[in-house]
């Protein structure tokens, strides 16, 4: 077994109520961002205008991008194999198709001035997400959540632990979509996809951790609760910090050289797996000890 971190004795229960009020400032401070800016949501939950275009000359798709950019549009580009042409989509309601479509081609014929280029489509798409979606969305991950404290309380003989992983999981997950409003980066079903990702990671980390404890609280059924689970994230310790850096070097990699096009996903994995690794350490564990203290 690979050890990265031998004979270490962190009291990490001592340091709680530091690790939940530096907790409590990255939820405020995404709070915060929500409440004044919101989210930035995407084409697949507020629809826009789609058009294609195919140019006589070779373009890049770093280039169409670039000419979007100047033109002051957040759009979102896709390229055709085989063929010189390019789809485009910008946010916006049905009324204002023919001027953001419009707004494109002046883009186009401002940064390509000698590339005649041939519009093919110009149309409305609507919402991939609808309200409806929206909700059965939200009530099968409400759903996912009650099941895994029910797993959980199973497992382990106490729902507060069930709660607790609950709870470091939401934090994880609101820390990712608060740096996500923070950052004004544009929320798709792809970003939808990381912070469910980062659901699962987050509480499989936590459920690591919580094995220990069980297997210690067997071996050392008079040890108190807060040595215990100091005990338990120190022998963890060199196991956790392997798998996150494996994860963290892999999404570092992805956002600084992924390109464009997975940017935003690798920035919202990237901010989840850093904390991840800090809740299933510093959150969810001590939470457990602050129920069971409390409940004395």
């Amino acid at each position: 077994m690979m050890v990265l971190i031998k004979k270490t004795n962190i009291d990490f229960i001592k340091k709680r109520f530091m690790f939940f009020g530096i907790s409590a400032i990255m939820i405020a401070a995404g709070a915060a961002s929500m409440a004044v800016k919101g989210l930035n949501l995407g084409l697949d939950f507020t629809g826009g205008t789609l058009l294609q275009v195919q140019f006589d000359q070779k373009v890049t798709t770093a280039q169409v991008r670039e000419s979007m950019t100047r033109a002051g549009l957040e759009t979102s580009v896709q390229s055709f194999t085989g063929r010189n042409a390019y789809q485009i989509k910008v946010k916006g309601s049905q009324e204002r198709v023919n001027e953001m479509a419009d707004k494109i081609m002046a883009g186009f014929s401002a940064s390509f001035p000698g590339n005649k280029f041939t519009e093919e489509k110009r149309d409305y798409v609507g919402p991939v997400v609808g309200r409806d979606l929206a909700k059965k969305a939200l009530f099968a991950f409400i759903l996912s959540l009650f099941g895994i404290i029910v797993y959980v309380a199973f497992r382990f003989a106490n729902p507060v632990w069930g709660a607790a992983g609950v709870i470091a999981l939401l934090h994880d997950v609101f820390v990712a979509a608060g740096a996500l409003s923070i950052t004004n980066r544009e929320i798709d079903l792809v970003i939808v996809a990381a912070l469910l990702t980062i659901a699962g990671y987050s509480i499989n980390d936590t459920i690591v951790i919580f094995d220990r404890m069980r297997e210690n609280m067997r071996m050392f059924p008079k040890m108190q609760l807060g040595q215990l689970a100091n005990t338990s994230i120190n022998e963890t310790l060199s196991r956790t910090l392997i798998t996150n850096f494996t994860v963290l070097a892999v999404v570092a990699v992805m956002f600084f050289y992924g390109g464009e096009v997975i940017n935003n996903f690798a920035f919202t994995m990237l901010v989840g797996s850093i904390c991840g690794t800090y809740s299933t350490i510093a959150i969810a564990t001590p939470l457990v000890y602050q129920w069971a203290k409390k409940g004395r």
